[in-house]
């Protein structure tokens, strides 16, 4: 795990995104569900030593939802506290341009392709809700 000189946890996810004509606005966000926390949110995860942020994103998608992710545009950093202990994640947009590969484990038992406002309302924590709006504000849908 990797920390910053003050002691903050960080982190790295994406807001996981693909096109889809189905979907309003003609997208569709990926969202995983945690068991140990019973939650939805973007993939993410704490970044090992030496690992450079982009690098960690990429990861957990890969390990979280089995999808190869295009990276885009920087979004939102992510601050909150753990145990009383702070934690930053710093998020970028990826497209996934082509099927995945999804296996269910311990940490994502399922994950989920849901149009924007859906995506909104599935969300546990508010804060992720945010990472879909920039996300739609920078792919010009909003």
């Amino acid at each position: 795990m990797s920390t910053a000189p003050d002691g903050t946890v960080l982190a790295a996810g994406c807001v996981l995104w693909r096109r889809s004509g189905q979907a309003a606005g003609g997208i569709e966000i990926c969202l995983v569900h945690r068991p140990r926390y019973d939650d939805w949110s973007h993939p993410k995860g704490k970044l090992k030593p030496g690992e450079r942020a982009l690098e960690g994103a990429l990861r957990e998608v890969r390990e979280e939802t089995g999808h190869q992710g295009v990276p885009g545009p920087v979004l939102p950093t992510v601050r909150y506290l753990v145990a009383g202990r702070p934690k930053q994640v710093n998020y970028w947009a990826a497209e996934a341009p082509s099927p995945g590969d999804f296996t269910p484990g311990r940490e994502v038992d399922r994950i989920a392709w849901l149009p924007p406002d859906a995506a909104r309302r599935r969300i546990t924590e508010p804060r992720d809700r945010t990472l879909v709006d920039a996300l739609l504000k920078i792919l010009g849908t909003r």
